[in-house]
């Protein structure tokens, strides 16, 4: 049975912005269990799910939080299971208060991290991730990635057609 992928936000304000996340998971075939839990809120709700999270079939926790941001560190805490922070944008600093949050801990509780708002790279790593142990998913992966060098070049001999940009 393949690892399943928790997304964690912290508010329910962050679901706009972590809707790619969980539609790129999807996308490579990968379970994914959406929950609202706050670092500080409920903090006993987050050892809990964490503490349980391998056991429950977990291989990635990818975690959304702003200001603060402290629910990635606090997951990474209670599980072995590699944690990824989404770090989201604030009105006071755009985000950069959530970034240091997740990338500043301390030795012995690492949590990966991507941009501001990077929810869709986080399912990627997500994805990269436990594709170590699921070859199918590698193949997947894989096919994204042609897929992705496919457009780029698409695009490239579109700009290279237009007339302006000849010699």
């Amino acid at each position: 049975m393949s690892k399943k992928v928790a997304v964690i936000m912290g508010s329910d304000s962050d679901l706009d912005t972590m809707r790619p996340c969980i539609q790129r998971l999807k996308d490579f075939g990968i379970s994914v269990e959406v929950r609202i839990i706050s670092a500080h809120r409920t903090p006993a709700q987050a050892e809990a799910f964490a503490s349980g999270a391998a056991a429950n079939g977990f291989g990635v926790i990818i975690a959304a939080a702003g200001k603060a941001a402290h629910l990635a560190g606090v997951l990474a805490a209670y599980t072995t299971l590699p944690v990824i922070g989404v770090p989201i944008k604030t009105s006071l600093m755009g985000g950069l208060d959530s970034l240091l949050s997740m990338v500043q801990m301390p030795k012995g509780i690492p949590v990966a991290c991507v941009a501001v708002d990077g929810a869709d790279n986080a399912a990627i790593l997500a994805a990269q991730m436990l594709a170590l142990a699921d070859p199918g998913l590698s193949d997947r992966l894989q096919e994204f990635k042609a897929d992705m060098q496919a457009e780029v070049r698409a695009k490239d001999e579109k700009i290279q057609a237009l007339e302006e940009f000849s010699l």
